[in-house]
C-alpha cells in the first residue's frame, strides 16, 4: 500500500507528491477492474445487442468551463464548417451562429461531396434539421450545444438503422439509443448521420463482401491510400468538414489510426472510461468507445461528454473521478513560451526516432515548458508478450457473443468469416495462457515504463489496446505525397488529461492539425444513394484476416 506522508493539512503536499498519490490511486483501481473483466470475458460475459438493456445513468450533463468556448480564427468566420467545436460554440453562445444555419453548412457539403467520399451510409438530414430548431430554443450549457456530429453505425441510434456494415444486422432498428450517443444527445449534439465502418468492426470500411467504399478524405480519387479502419466514416467524414466531430470505437487501432491516416486528433479512454451499452460489440476487454476530433480540445470536450458512470455497463463504475480535460488541454503561455500545467516526462521507446518527421515532433515537444524527453526501456519479453500468439486470445472474446450466428448461417458474417471462425476454435488452455501474458504485460508496462515517465511514445496501438491504457492519436507532419503522418502518445490509467495536455501544447505550438483537404472534384452525375465500384477494389479474405483488429 502507498502510504501519503504525514501533513499538517492537505494543501502540504507539493504538487510532485499529489501527482504520485494520484497514479497510485489510479494503478490499484485498474490493476482491480482487469482483473475484474478478465475474470468476466472467461465466463462470457459480452454484451450482446439482442440482449442488452437500456442503458440507466442520471441524465445529468457535465459542467464546462470557460476554456470549452474558444474565439474563432478570423478564416474560419466565412465557413461554419471550418469552426472546430469549441470556435462554433463560442459563435453559438454569443449569438453569431444558429444551429440550424450550421447543420445545413455541413449537409450542403455532405450532399456536394458524400458521393466521392461515401463515408456515411445514413445521412439524417430532415431529423437534425429538426433537432437544430429545437435545441436553439434553449438556453446553451454545453459547447456541444447544435453541434452536428458523425456516428459510426456500430453505436445504437433510437429508430436508426444500425448496421455495425453487417449481413447480420442490415434490418436492425435499435429502440434506444447507445449510452454514449445519449449523453452525447443530452449535452446538445446533433447526430446528423451514421457512418461507414469495417464490417462488425474489423477492418477499414466496406460492404460485407468486401468491396471498398469509404475513401482517405486527402487522396479521394486513390482509394489504395490507407483511410484507416475500422471508423474510417467518421474520420473522412470529419476531415471532409461534413461533420464537427464524430465517434468511433477502437479495438486494435481503430480510433488512433484513422486519427492518423487523416489528420486528426483521436482520444482513446482508458478502459470503462465510455460505456459500452448499446454498442455491438467485438471485444468483451478491448472495446473503447471514444471520439475523432480536428484538435485536442475539441476530442476533451467530446470524451468529457461521452464518460461516465453506467449501471448497464459494469466496467464503469467505481472508476476514478474524470479529470477536467478541456482545462488540460488548455496549455499556458508566460512570456511567449508555451508551458503545460504540470510537469509531463514524455518517454521516447528505441527505434522511436527514425525519420525526421518524428525527430522533428521530439525537438518540438522538448521546447515547450515542463515537458522533458526521457529514454524509456520495452519491458521485457515485449516482442513475445505482444506477438500474435498472444495476441489472438483476443478472437474468442469476438467469437463468443456471436456463436448462434456461427451456427446457423455463416454467410452472415461475409468475406470476414475466417477470422470468426478462428475466434471459435481457439482453445480454452490459449485462451487462459493469453489472459495471464496480458496481466504480467501490464505488470511490466506499469513497472518498467510508466516508472520512468508519465507518456509514451508508441509504434503501435496493439498493446495499449489488450491493456485497456489510454492513448492519443494526432499528426505531426505530412509525407512528399501529401498524406497526413501521425503519431501516437499512450498514457497510464485513467490519465487521458495528461495525453491531453502534451498534444494541446504541441497543437498551440504547430499547424499540422488545422490543414485541410482540396474538395474533390464531383462527376457531373453522381447520385446520393451509396454505389460501389470494382474501381475502388475489393478486399479478399486473406486481406480481411492481415487488417483484422
Amino acid at each position: 500500500m502507498t502510504h501519503l506522508p504525514m501533513t499538517s493539512s492537505p494543501t502540504a503536499l507539493d504538487a510532485g507528491e499529489a501527482d504520485q498519490s494520484v497514479k497510485a490511486v489510479n494503478r490499484r483501481a485498474f490493476l482491480m477492474q482487469t482483473a475484474a473483466i478478465t475474470a468476466a470475458a472467461a465466463a462470457g460475459a459480452a454484451a450482446f445487442p439482442a440482449a442488452a438493456s437500456a442503458s440507466s445513468w442520471s441524465g445529468k450533463a457535465p459542467k464546462f468551463g470557460s476554456d470549452a468556448y474558444v474565439k474563432p480564427r478570423p478564416e474560419a468566420i466565412a465557413d461554419p464548417t471550418e469552426l472546430t467545436v469549441a470556435e462554433a460554440a463560442w459563435m453559438i453562445k454569443n449569438g453569431k451562429l444558429k444551429p440550424v444555419d450550421l447543420v445545413e453548412a455541413y449537409l450542403a457539403r455532405i450532399t456536394a461531396y458524400d458521393s466521392v467520399y461515401q463515408a456515411f451510409n445514413t445521412v439524417l438530414g430532415a431529423e437534425a434539421l429538426a433537432a437544430a430548431k429545437a435545441v436553439a430554443r434553449k438556453k446553451p450549457t454545453s459547447p456541444l450545444h447544435g453541434i452536428p456530429l458523425a456516428i459510426k453505425d456500430n453505436y445504437w441510434t433510437k429508430g436508426v438503422r444500425t448496421t455495425a456494415n453487417s449481413y447480420l444486422f442490415q434490418d436492425f432498428v435499435p429502440p434506444y439509443d447507445a449510452t454514449a450517443v445519449a449523453r452525447l444527445k443530452s449535452a446538445g449534439a446533433i447526430v446528423i448521420g451514421k457512418t461507414q465502418m469495417g464490417p462488425l468492426a474489423t477492418t477499414r470500411a466496406t460492404t460485407p463482401d468486401g468491396r471498398i467504399t469509404t475513401v482517405n478524405a486527402w487522396t479521394p480519387n486513390n482509394a489504395s491510400t490507407d483511410p484507416g479502419g475500422s471508423s474510417t466514416g467518421t474520420a473522412t467524414s470529419v476531415a471532409s468538414r461534413m461533420a464537427a466531430s464524430g465517434t468511433g470505437t477502437q479495438t486494435g487501432g481503430s480510433i488512433t489510426a484513422p486519427s492518423n491516416a487523416q489528420n486528426l486528433t483521436g482520444l482513446k479512454p482508458t478502459m470503462g472510461r465510455v460505456s459500452l451499452a448499446g454498442i455491438i460489440p467485438l471485444s468483451y476487454t478491448r472495446d473503447h468507445p471514444g471520439p475523432l476530433a480536428r484538435d485536442a480540445k475539441d476530442a476533451a470536450i467530446m470524451l468529457t461528454a461521452m464518460a461516465g458512470e453506467d449501471s448497464a455497463d459494469p466496467r464503469t463504475q467505481g472508476l476514478p473521478p474524470l479529470p477536467d480535460l478541456v482545462a488540460a488541454a488548455t496549455p499556458s503561455f508566460s512570456k511567449g513560451r508555451c508551458r503545460t500545467r504540470k510537469k509531463i516526462r514524455v518517454g521516447v521507446l528505441p527505434g522511436y526516432a527514425s525519420n525526421t518527421t518524428r525527430q522533428a515532433f521530439l525537438s518540438t515537444l522538448d521546447g515547450i515548458d515542463n515537458i522533458s524527453l526521457v529514454d524509456v526501456p520495452l519491458p521485457d519479453q515485449w516482442d513475445l508478450l505482444t506477438g500474435n500468439d498472444f495476441n489472438n486470445v483476443r478472437l474468442p472474446e469476438r467469437s463468443e457473443p456471436f456463436m448462434p450466428y456461427l451456427r446457423s448461417d455463416l454467410r452472415g458474417f461475409g468475406v470476414s468469416v475466417t477470422g470468426w471462425l478462428q475466434g471459435a476454435l481457439l482453445g480454452a488452455n490459449e485462451f487462459i495462457t493469453g489472459q495471464r501474458a496480458k496481466l504480467l504485460l501490464l505488470e511490466r508496462v506499469l513497472d518498467q515504463v510508466f516508472a520512468k515517465c508519465d507518456v509514451v511514445v508508441q509504434t503501435s496501438p496493439v498493446p495499449f489496446d489488450i491493456l485497456g491504457l489510454p492513448e492519443i492519436g494526432f499528426p505531426i507532419g505530412f509525407s512528399a505525397a501529401g498524406v497526413p503522418i501521425g503519431t501516437i502518445l499512450g498514457g497510464a490509467p485513467y490519465e487521458e488529461d495528461t495525453l491531453l495536455s502534451v498534444v494541446g501544447a504541441y497543437q498551440a505550438v504547430t499547424d499540422w492539425h488545422w490543414k485541410r483537404p482540396a474538395d474533390p472534384a464531383v462527376p457531373a452525375a453522381t447520385a446520393r444513394a451509396l454505389k460501389t465500384t470494382d474501381d475502388r477494389g475489393r478486399l479478399s479474405a486473406d486481406d480481411v484476416l492481415d487488417q483484422m483488429q
